[in-house]
């Protein structure tokens, strides 16, 4: 049996430069999720944290706190602000550097931010840098920030726009009749902007819930207790200090804490977005099954392969991609609700390792929004396959024709015993056409008006109020 070859000598590519992406939201999917990378990389939360100690030390002199502080001049306040409003390349360097010697990130930060008071002839108040925090005082705002900006400003938006074409489809659509199915079979008959509309208002619930997320913050020291603060300055009201501190950052007080700000509304901002997901992930599964069964027709990409072997193939790689990215996303999303919200007495660092992935899920979720909302651009509706449907499903009026029955039943007709079973007789397991339905009609004894009524009835007609419903996705 020949031996296996010793693998050929190759060049290593963790060494190449520019550094190449182990994961595919900063390799191949970067374009779809770098936005995120101003909010939530390693990088953002630096820059957040700087912005922290900055606003917290121009704080504690505004109000003059301390025994000998004074409010800083308009130049000294931009002068603070600018270490944050200039934080770059360089800057990220040299918090690495300085990290190396301090093996802490946030005491990094610190050193950091001191370095440059001497030139706004701030020395003297380098003390007050960091004065009564602990690092997770800065962390915990930080990623309020980090994570506020990162849905505000960047997962939002993409949500809204996608779910507004999906509304805008159920409005172009409304007056399509499409055959339902329940449990896979042939239903009673809807319109295709009626489906679309379901779909976009459940999304839009959740996007309004997730609209309405408290970020929540704290900055009370060690355990929670203020005790490094009162015993350093009695008298103050910290309380005061702290709420109007995180409320300047545009956040929400917390006033009952341990060392970390709890993380429940983390883990609620989570679940909602997760929810949203699997909604979304129920709409890809729905539109690859309408795309099976000839539904919509995809518009193909100019150049564009569908199968490396099979040149018809048109594949419905959008939904499908966005199907995998919603479930990792769901993944860590699940993960990091269920982990935030647990901690060992007052601190560990479970929550610190899991924060840091909080980019990844949402880079996720963010990447699925993208191929969708681009999948969506390239549906075509088939409106002569799904009026075809209906016509080979003429079964489906047997519930309005039992209905119509039992109406007459009431009124007063004779011979409308049993509706249901007769019905039943006639349509389950069977496939019926318009003139066996029609003449099955005809031979019930209905009332002229009602009798009139199922005759001129369609499978493609009998879609209910299901156009107006579409209305209120307008409310």
């Amino acid at each position: 049996m020949a031996e296996t070859p010793a693998p050929a000598s190759r060049v290593s590519l963790a060494s190449v430069v520019p550094a190449i992406a182990l994961g595919p939201l900063d390799g191949r999917y970067r374009a779809a999720t770098a936005e995120l990378v101003d909010y939530l990389s390693e990088a953002a939360l630096n820059r957040d944290r700087t912005h922290v100690e900055v606003e917290w030390l121009i704080h504690l002199t505004g109000d003059s706190v301390l025994p000998g502080t004074r409010p800083l001049t308009d130049e000294q306040v931009q002068g603070l602000r600018d270490i944050v409003a200039s934080f770059d390349g360089n800057s990220v360097t040299e918090l690495a550097e300085i990290e190396r010697q301090t093996v802490h990130d946030v005491k990094a930060v610190e050193y950091f931010i001191g370095r440059r008071l001497p030139a706004l002839g701030l020395e003297h108040l380098t003390p007050l840098v960091h004065f009564g925090c602990t690092s997770e005082d800065i962390n915990n705002l930080s990623y309020a920030l980090g994570v506020k900006g990162a849905v505000e400003q960047a997962w939002l938006p993409a949500a809204r726009a996608m779910v507004a074409q999906i509304a805008a489809m159920a409005e172009e659509n409304r007056d399509v009749p499409m055959l339902s199915r329940t449990h896979g079979q042939p239903a009673t008959p809807t319109t295709l902007g009626k489906e679309l509309a379901v779909t976009a208002h459940r999304l839009t619930r959740q996007l309004d819930r997730i609209g309405r997320t408290e970020y929540l913050g704290k900055i009370n020291g060690a355990t929670g207790t203020y005790a490094a603060h009162t015993v350093a300055v009695p008298g103050v009201d910290w309380q005061q200090v702290a709420r109007t501190f995180v409320e300047h950052l545009g956040l929400t007080w917390n006033p009952l804490t341990t060392q970390i700000e709890s993380h429940d509304w983390q883990a609620e901002l989570y679940a909602d977005i997760a929810r949203f997901n699997r909604i979304l992930h129920n709409f890809c599964t729905d539109v690859w099954s309408y795309i099976s069964i000839g539904y919509f027709a995809q518009i193909p990409v100019a150049g564009a392969t569908g199968s490396s072997t099979m040149p018809h193939k048109v594949n419905p790689i959008r939904f499908e991609n966005a199907e995998a990215n919603l479930e990792i996303s769901n993944g860590l999303l699940d993960t990091l609700a269920a982990t935030l919200v647990t901690s060992r007495w007052q601190r560990d660092l479970t929550d610190s390792s899991s924060q840091r992935n909080i980019g990844v899920a949402l880079g996720h979720s963010l990447l699925a929004i993208s191929n969708v909302a681009k999948g969506l651009d390239r549906l075509d509706v088939a409106a002569d396959v799904l009026a075809a449907d209906l016509d080979t499903n003429w079964e489906v009026l047997g519930e309005a024709i039992q209905m119509v029955m039992r109406a007459e039943a009431v009124a007063g007709v004779p011979g409308m015993e049993n509706p249901y079973e007769r019905l039943k007789e006639l349509t389950r397991g069977h496939r019926v056409d318009a003139d066996r339905m029609r003449e099955f009609v005809s031979g019930l004894g209905l009332s002229d008006a009602a009798r009139q009524r199922l005759l001129d009835l369609t499978p493609g007609g009998y879609t209910g109020i299901a156009h107006a419903l579409v209305d209120h996705l307008k409310k």
